[in-house]
């Protein structure tokens, strides 16, 4: 006789639910601590066994990771991002860095072409607000706000599917930008972005695509194995 798996029963899949929209609404946000086991109990009105199920569910899908002695962390914002961040969590910089140019550029192509004025105006304030995070020497915030830039130069490509794409993808972009940024901004690393921007308000695709998919393989140290935004 074949096997069968057990049905689900359906209070686990609505806790299962609520804690996923904790997650990708932000609520919860990626590298946070979620609320410990008890305090899931109080909160939601049920069984502890009911709460450990949908966590124990959400962990296996790779929204959270189950840290012994620590807590569970929310470490990704839908199934396929953490898919990828298994996945990938350990592949060569060189070959995140082909990935980053190939999407990055194409999305900054369709931007030169499809962009809104509303469009510019987002990247207009993200460049200035990664101008300022370089400028605080908060090498953190600088991560934030330059993937931030990224994403929003994705969005402005208006292809739904690149977006969502990049979307599963930014969480493993920005802990190698951050691995690889260090501790400390040092300005002979300081890649300015205006160009792109500016290419992008011109219209000027083939420029806009250059400057992107150039970012990604800027080295930061010596050797040839590090590249950075």
């Amino acid at each position: 006789m074949a096997l069968s798996s057990p049905r689900r029963s359906a209070l686990s899949d609505q806790v299962i639910a609520q804690l996923r929209n904790q997650i990708t609404s932000g609520e919860w946000p990626v590298g946070s601590r979620i609320p410990t086991e008890p305090e899931l109990v109080e909160q939601l009105g049920v069984a502890r066994n009911t709460v450990r199920e949908a966590v124990r569910a959400l962990a296996h899908n790779g929204l959270l990771d189950i840290r012994q002695g620590s807590g569970t962390y929310v470490v990704a914002t839908s199934e396929l991002a953490g898919v990828m961040h298994r996945r990938f969590a350990d592949a060569d910089p060189r070959h995140v860095a082909e990935v980053r140019s190939t999407l990055e550029s194409s999305a900054a192509r369709l931007a030169a072409v499809r962009r809104t004025e509303r469009d510019l105006q987002q990247l207009d304030a993200l460049l200035a607000r990664r101008e300022e995070a370089w400028e605080s020497g908060d090498a953190e915030r600088f991560v934030a706000a330059d993937a931030t830039f990224h994403l929003a130069v994705v969005a402005a490509s208006h292809n739904e599917v690149l977006g969502e794409l990049y979307a599963d993808l930014g969480h493993l972009l920005r802990a190698w930008l951050r691995d690889d940024v260090g501790g400390e901004l040092r300005p002979e690393h300081h890649m300015d972005h205006a160009r792109l921007v500016e290419a992008i308000r011109a219209g000027d695709a083939e420029t806009a695509g250059a400057e992107a998919a150039g970012y990604p393989f800027t080295c930061r140290g010596p050797g040839p194995e590090r590249s950075r935004d």
